[in-house]
């Protein structure tokens, strides 16, 4: 009897393809697409695994499962499973990593770039039909202090080295990494963010690093840096965040995630000065499902061939 594996996208093509591809490799496993978590929950009582973003497997998606065995989230974070209380203890959930360097990177320089050079600004000019012409400010020369220092860290060091800015570092894993000329640990966090025109937040969402960029933080920061957010949402404490925004305690940032997504409609931060919103879109690039699909193919053939206590469990040491 063939195993049900769910595969849960809300982008048909993505979802299509893999079902498409994995199927002829993997004959005994039953894939079945799910668009939306309404059609998962249909599928969810015959599934064995479920393959997805981490937002489209919720605690009662992974509830309402009674078969379950694996799950394969196609993110980095696995901050939703940690204490997921409907994940049955023994069922290994792996992930992706490595693969979201080049597009995080882009988007924390885009935000950065937008935000010194005032972009939404020239954005309303056009729009007012007016011709306002301000010296630019360059990159070139300006620190950048990047908190977190892993795989996507190295890549936005490099991409920051080369466009001539200094790069620091926060990291209590590492004393040194490559394109970064200091690394301070995060008990010199304010010392460190203290020093740099950007700060980009590139932590996972522990419970050390939960609002771990609060009031304090903001205000060691210069009145003319610029945060910016392409982690977690819960490491920025938010309140915190527009208060100092509105005080004019730092120049801006730029936000990609927050502590609830959707971000909802009432929210202050949509309205909050110097503040550029993109909706958790930093990974979400348009070659991201054909940079997973190596690694969905490793561990399904892991799991075909020794079954799932073989995988590569990230919830193991959490």
């Amino acid at each position: 009897m063939s195993k049900t594996i769910i595969i849960s996208h809300e982008t048909r093509e993505w979802t299509d393809d893999y079902v498409t591809r994995l199927g002829p490799m993997f004959p005994g496993f039953d894939f079945r697409a799910a668009y939306s978590l309404d059609e998962a929950r249909q599928l969810a009582p015959e599934a064995h695994a479920i393959i997805g973003m981490g937002p489209h497997m919720p605690a009662d998606l992974i509830g309402a499962m009674p078969r379950l065995e694996w799950v394969q989230t196609l993110t980095t974070g696995i901050d939703n499973f940690r204490h997921m209380d409907t994940l049955r203890p023994g069922i290994p959930v792996t992930r992706v990593t490595g693969k979201h360097g080049p597009q995080v990177s882009e988007t924390a320089i885009l935000l950065m770039m937008a935000l010194a050079r005032r972009l939404p600004d020239t954005l309303a000019a056009q729009r007012d039909k007016r011709w306002d012409r301000r010296p630019q400010p360059v990159l070139a020369g300006k620190t950048l202090c990047i908190f977190g220092l892993g795989s996507i860290a190295e890549t936005l060091a490099l991409y920051a080295d080369t466009m001539g800015m200094r790069v620091t570092g926060i990291s209590d894993g590492r004393s040194s990494a490559p394109h970064v000329s200091r690394v301070y640990p995060r008990a010199d966090l304010a010392q460190a963010v203290g020093e740099a025109d950007f700060l980009v937040v590139l932590v996972p969402l522990t419970e050390a690093t939960r609002n771990i960029i609060n009031a304090d933080v903001l205000a060691a920061m210069k009145p003319t840096a610029f945060l910016v957010n392409v982690a977690r949402g819960g490491c920025v404490d938010e309140a915190a965040l527009r208060d100092a925004l509105v005080a004019g305690q730092i120049a801006g940032a730029g936000m990609d995630v927050f502590a609830q997504e959707p971000l909802p409609a009432d929210d202050p931060m949509w309205t909050a000065p110097n503040t550029i919103i993109t909706p958790h879109i930093a990974g979400f690039a348009d070659v991201y499902a054909e940079q997973c699909l190596p690694v969905v193919i490793d561990n399904l053939t892991i799991y075909a061939q020794q079954g799932a206590a073989a995988l590569p469990d990230a919830l193991k040491g959490q």
